[in-house]
């Protein structure tokens, strides 16, 4: 007898009927710059098809995210000044902070994340406090505590912290809880790798380090059981969801984290997996649509719930068939 695993493939009804994984639109959150400015919509260089829109702006993108289907933003800072503490990350007037308003009082319904780190407004462009030469954890906690009271307090329904400080959940935690904030969900970059793969990231957000590097901070990319670690941790103080960063150079991670978490698990498709796409497109050498869809299946496939993807718009508009 001759097996054929072929007569499953024979049409497409009958590979959608057995098919394993599926993508919606419901499983992506779109990432959004936002900056100071009127009615601005200033493209990244490095992100074709990406942009740092102004308040008004990012409203009318959030409409459109929604009215594709898309459930949640993520939002990105960048400030009308940087100082050496990043002051105007927890400033109640600060640019995230306008922005998380103006999208809950256009769009009550979509969630609205927040990005809690310091490197946006850092004037050296560390996430943290630099304390004789290097990022002090402790002292950068209070920050990031100030920070996310202040998201909060605009009406984010779940700030993100990505800084890789030690112990940075349960600070964040308990200062919500004791600031009447118990419903703000935080989803933590429990494992969040030194990656090469951020460059056009720090171009649109302008926060590159002015010396030196991420890697005291940010995960070595050889390790595997150091991934198991943190998530735990982040597990453990408190996190409402956990998230692996990136995605396609560690699709092996987010399934190992998959089979030790029930909760909630996202995955960060980043910037330099969205512009290598983008310029291998242009270039005539890859069909883009279908290169993005099968990628975003890939972290689904590997264990990701939910993906955060500068791809969001586009691959909404081909799920719901309302591409252009």
């Amino acid at each position: 007898m001759i097996i054929r695993p072929r007569r499953l493939r024979r049409t497409a009804a009958i590979r959608e009927m057995v098919r394993e994984t599926s993508l919606s639109q419901k499983d992506l959150i779109a990432p959004l710059f936002v900056k100071y400015g009127l009615k601005e919509k200033e493209p990244v260089s490095s992100m074709p098809g990406q942009y740092r829109f102004s308040v008004d702006a990012i409203v009318n993108e959030a409409k459109e995210l929604w009215a594709l289907g898309i459930p949640a933003v993520i939002l990105f800072g960048l400030p009308d000044k940087k100082d050496a503490t990043g002051s105007r990350s927890w400033a109640d007037d600060g640019i995230v902070q306008r922005a998380v308003s103006a999208i809950k009082e256009n769009l009550p319904e979509m969630a609205v994340i927040t990005d809690v780190c310091l490197c946006e407004y850092t004037d050296h462009g560390h996430c943290g406090v630099i304390v004789n030469g290097e990022v002090d954890n402790d002292a950068t906690l209070e920050l990031l505590v100030r920070q996310a009271i202040s998201h909060s307090r605009a009406g984010a329904d779940i700030v993100a912290p990505s800084d890789m400080m030690d112990g940075r959940i349960a600070a964040v935690r308990k200062a919500l809880d004791s600031e009447d904030f118990t419903n703000v969900g935080i989803l933590s970059y429990a494992v969040k790798y030194a990656s090469a793969f951020y460059g056009p990231f720090r171009d649109a957000a302008e926060s590159t380090p002015l010396f030196g590097d991420r890697k005291s901070y940010q995960m070595d990319p050889s390790n595997a059981l150091e991934a198991l670690k943190e998530a735990q941790l982040d597990m453990d103080e408190g996190a409402d969801m956990i998230m692996v960063k990136p995605a396609l150079p560690y699709l092996d991670i987010i399934r190992r984290v998959r089979e030790i978490s029930m909760l909630p698990l996202a995955a960060y498709n980043v910037s330099g997996e969205y512009a290598m796409v983008k310029a291998a497109e242009q270039k005539g050498w890859i069909d883009g649509k279908k290169v993005m869809m099968e990628m975003l299946l890939s972290v689904k496939r590997a264990g990701a719930d939910l993906i955060l993807t500068y791809f969001a718009k586009e691959a909404a508009q081909v799920l719901s068939g309302k591409e252009g």
